[in-house]
């Protein structure tokens, strides 16, 4: 008897009529009500997959491969670890070091890098919270550029904050309407859509995401996505790729957006299929060539993909908004400036390899912006692009909390590694206090700080303490860690 307290009647009297003839109802009303396996994606930005289950053999995580995602993995924590200390405020988290994501989610990513050798100039059409936009980076291992957009406010923070955490420094955030993208006729190489959608294959993370399900809403939300793959497509280049993706359930939000869209544009689209995607994946292929994920397939949630190739180009959109676009605010750094800056960097930190041929400045403040950016300057408004690295200041330089996290790899001195309670101290916003002259053997200035060998601030040396410089936004007042390195 499939359970109404879940799935509610109207609901199932809708999807009955669209569950494969391989696959049953009361199959799919069980896995519902049943939790989700927890999963993450080591972020190899930061760290190895070998070196990470090293670590995480070290905590007692087991780990499960998941058999689509090289660096995904189902997780299982021991008791006293799961009571303690949830898996979003562990150091390993914290500093970047994995991300906490539903398994089915990271196909869409994994369909898109599918046979391409390399990605330069990508668009992550609706990209909070930052999921697949974090794994299409370190897949590109922070090399071209992603164009991150979203259209909520709210939801643009969360965006930029773990793009900010997973060290990721290949992307320009936009925030405007999808439907935008159809002016920037062949811009993109690889294109990402995650649309908007139901929700329905949610319901195993989300036990309310069914609440306020209508069939109504199904099609208001399907019009929506043609809208959005429209556009998409056409700022697709000629012979790209373009991945669209929901995480519903439904044919009228997945298959039937594809098939219109092939219908407006029968010479110019083309349906890759998945079915070689990963070993098991013509379980849940579609005639079509799309992957259409139901919960009981692979214990996951439910999911569809489909990739599209775009074989020539269309019409283009007059009245391009974009043109009106005034001069773009950040001119390249003088070599009056970059001089000092590269002498700070190398005085300071060791650093002497700093890509400083990419940073732009704008007033008091130093950026550096990925190099494949700049094939899109005056093409879109930007929100903000690259990594802030420092301000001008009265005597030199202000390092940027951003510097530390992203570039900390290419710093050879001035970095104190501490210990899991000094860690846990710094990231609520403390000070960090020594004895016996502890810190006599580094420079006075700014000192690059460490947890589990990960950058997470900057500090000011004093006598006997580190004055804490973590940003106000990113403290952590709460934060606690069970066992985050071997002391």
């Amino acid at each position: 008897m499939v359970s109404p307290s879940l799935l509610p009647k109207n609901f199932i009297d809708f999807i009955t009529q669209f569950i494969p003839p391989n696959l049953k109802l009361e199959e799919f009303a069980e896995y519902c009500a049943k939790p989700l396996r927890k999963s993450i994606r080591v972020n190899t930005l930061k760290i190895s997959v070998d070196a990470f289950q090293q670590h995480a053999d070290s905590l007692n995580w087991k780990l499960s491969r998941i058999p689509w995602c090289e660096t995904g993995f189902w997780i299982e924590r021991p008791a006293d670890q799961e009571s303690s200390i949830a898996l979003g405020n562990t150091l390993e988290h914290v500093t970047g070091l994995f991300y906490i994501q539903e398994a089915s989610s990271m196909l869409p990513p994994e369909a898109l890098s599918l046979g391409q050798t390399s990605l330069k100039i990508c668009l992550d059409v609706a990209a909070a919270p930052g999921s697949k936009t974090t794994q299409l980076a370190a897949k590109m291992n922070n090399q071209g550029v992603i164009v991150a957009n979203e259209f909520s406010s709210s939801r643009s923070k969360g965006l930029f904050a773990n793009i900010q955490r997973c060290g990721v420094t290949n992307c320009a955030l936009t925030h405007m309407d999808g439907r935008l993208f159809k002016y920037l006729n062949e811009t993109f190489d690889a294109i990402l859509l995650d649309a908007p959608c139901s929700g329905e294959g949610t319901i195993r993370k989300d036990p309310d995401a069914m609440k306020n399900w209508t069939e109504q809403s199904v099609y208001e939300i399907a019009q929506t996505q043609t809208d959005l793959i429209d556009a998409a497509f056409k700022a697709l280049k000629t012979g790209g790729v373009m991945i669209y993706s929901t995480c519903t359930l439904n044919p009228i939000e997945n298959q039937q957006v594809c098939l219109e869209l092939k219908k407006r544009y029968p010479n110019q689209v083309a349906f890759e299929p998945l079915d070689q995607l990963f070993p098991g994946a013509d379980k849940s292929i579609t005639e079509e060539g799309f992957l259409h994920v139901w919960p009981q397939i692979y214990d996951s949630e439910g999911f569809f993909i489909a990739r599209i190739k775009k074989l020539a180009e269309v019409e283009t959109e007059p009245d391009n908004p974009f043109k009106k676009l005034g001069k773009f605010p950040y001119p390249k750094v003088s070599k009056k400036l970059a001089e000092p800056f590269s002498e700070y960097l190398a005085a300071q930190f060791g650093c002497r390899t700093f890509p400083i041929e990419h940073c732009y400045q704008r007033n008091n403040e130093i950026w550096y912006f990925p190099p494949a950016f700049e094939a899109l300057i005056g093409k879109i408004k930007f929100t903000r692009v690259g990594v802030k690295l420092a301000e001008l200041a009265k005597h030199g330089f202000k390092p940027d909390h951003n510097l530390a996290i992203n570039f900390a790899q290419l710093f050879t001195e001035q970095s104190i590694e501490l210990n899991t309670e000094q860690a846990a101290s710094y990231l609520r916003g403390q000070d960090i206090w020594f004895d016996n002259n502890e810190l006599a053997i580094y420079k006075k200035g700014e000192i690059l700080v460490k947890a589990n060998q990960q950058a997470i601030g900057f500090a000011k040396k004093l006598p006997d303490k580190l004055k804490n410089q973590l940003p106000r936004e990113l403290v952590r007042d709460n934060v606690s860690f069970y066992s985050v390195q071997q002391d």
